[in-house]
């Protein structure tokens, strides 16, 4: 083996073999046990196969033909393992549900009754045809997983929603993944250590973003439900926008800087609880955004009609509570300072 082998065999196999021991710190060691845990333990359990049987395959002069099989049917349960994996975390489930028991063990039973049929050994030409199969699945799996985060992406993409590190650390697992599996595909015609190598480097990049002591305190912390309830109704919904909006304008409540979302909801005879999912789930607002919206709106009207008061007086007018909160909302909204924008009517 050179040198240059030596180090890369270095990279590839101290990312399996500390895979391994992740595996087996949440599959069994890991207080408290959680559902998501045992599920990420499985996950990277059959990524540290996989990739095992890539260093072996890459590195070791002689080829055994059972181990390449059994990380090629570790494969198989990849896609799968991620999708339950961040489902569940999305979803808080406390246990695992029966029907993803049955939905696993069918294909792991598949993939273990074809090798019985099939065994590698002998049957070298129906498993290169077969891996097409495995990585199709893989890829399929990998597609519907991207779907469960979608909520979370908007957060991350959303100046007025806040995402928790639990969200952003499911998001850099699926990314990792990602990246696995197209090296995976870029390997399987060209540079097939590209794989492992990803894999090492996926690995500790996830390992450094869970060493930060804040992360390690939230990062495997159930994600907070965002509603218990269901979705309120479309025509539920368009009726209390309505009445919310004529409710804002009328009583003028943007003009008071103390207000609060409970008293908004007691005027709409609803419940707090109501009227931020009304605005997040239907408006895609937080309350502090909807309501200086209105303050914008009506210091907007404020710069273009009155000409002796100060600007500072018109932010407090329109109801901020300080010069800078005006100012610092004014040009985040509307790309432009007061004064900026009163200039334009002078």
């Amino acid at each position: 083996m050179t040198f240059d082998n030596s180090i890369l065999f270095f990279l590839c196999s101290l990312g399996v073999f500390n895979g391994f021991l992740v595996s087996v710190y949440f599959l069994f060691l890991g207080k408290p046990k959680r559902t998501q845990n045992t599920l990420f333990g499985f996950l990277v359990l059959m990524l540290s196969i996989r990739i095992g049987k890539s260093v072996y395959s890459l590195f070791s002069e002689t080829k055994d033909l059972l181990i390449m099989q059994i990380g090629l049917s570790a494969c198989f349960l990849i896609g799968v393992s991620l999708f339950y994996y961040l489902k569940s975390s999305v979803e808080n489930k406390k246990k695992i549900p029966t029907a993803w028991k049955v939905h696993v063990f069918s294909l792991f039973f598949i993939v273990v009754i074809i090798g019985l049929l099939k065994p590698y050994r002998t049957n070298i030409e129906f498993w290169r045809d077969f891996v097409t199969v495995i990585y199709t699945i893989w890829g399929i799996y990998i597609l519907f997983s991207g779907f469960v985060l979608k909520n979370i992406y908007k957060k991350i993409f959303s100046k007025s929603l806040k995402y928790s590190t639990s969200e952003l650390w499911l998001v850099a697992v699926f990314l990792g993944n990602v990246l696995i599996y197209l090296a995976y595909l870029i390997g399987y015609f060209w540079m097939y250590f590209l794989g492992t190598l990803v894999f090492s480097l996926v690995f500790y990049g996830l390992l450094f973003f869970f060493m930060s002591k804040k992360n390690r305190e939230t990062i495997f912390k159930d994600i907070p439900k965002k509603y218990v309830s269901k979705k309120i109704d479309n025509n539920e919904a368009e009726s209390l926008i309505i009445e919310l909006h004529e409710v804002i304008k009328k009583k003028q409540f943007y003009k008071n800087s103390n207000i609060k979302l409970k008293d908004i909801a007691k005027e709409l005879n609803i419940t707090s609880h109501k009227l931020s999912q009304l605005l997040n789930d239907n408006l895609g607002k937080s309350f502090a955004l909807f309501i200086n919206e209105y303050r914008i709106k009506e210091a907007k009207k404020l710069l273009k009609e009155e000409t002796k008061i100060t600007l500072e007086a018109i932010g407090f007018e329109a109801g901020f509570s300080s010069k800078s909160t005006f100012y610092a909302t004014f040009k985040r909204v509307t790309g432009k300072t007061p004064s900026e924008y009163k200039k334009e009517f002078l």
